[in-house]
């Protein structure tokens, strides 16, 4: 099946070049026209192991940055929920403070046992989301 044939009109010094790089063996005017309108329109096929590497590698940058503000954001809210939490919650009576801080303590206990299921649990280590 023939190729379509097309036309266009460049200026001297270009199409000097190209008259001066088809010369050499085993290049033609239309494997050079060719080459250069594949890496127009396909940037990425023309660009070298290490410039797709930097890009890759720039992409990883901005995700990483997004989750340290995310990061950031979700200590900021706790340290907010925790200053009005203290600051709004009104102290146990004397009589009662024992009781309270045994039942605080077995809470507590209980939280940071339910932390560290969730921490070593297969899915959480692969990185697939929690059933929170």
């Amino acid at each position: 099946m023939a190729k379509p044939r097309v036309n266009i009109r460049l200026p001297t010094n270009l199409h000097e070049r190209l008259s001066r790089e088809a010369d050499r063996p085993g290049a033609t005017k239309a494997k050079i026209v060719e080459a250069a309108l594949r890496a127009w329109f396909e940037p990425e096929a023309a660009m070298s192991q290490e410039a797709r590497l930097l890009k890759r590698l720039d992409a990883f940058d901005l995700r990483q940055a997004a989750i340290e503000h995310d990061l950031a954001c979700t200590y900021e809210t706790l340290a907010h929920f925790i200053l009005y939490w203290l600051t709004r919650t009104e102290p146990i009576p004397e009589g009662e403070r024992n009781a309270a801080h045994a039942l605080g303590k077995r809470r507590f206990d209980y939280f940071i046992e339910q932390v560290g299921r969730k921490i070593s649990a297969p899915s959480a280590r692969e990185g697939e989301p929690s059933d929170y």
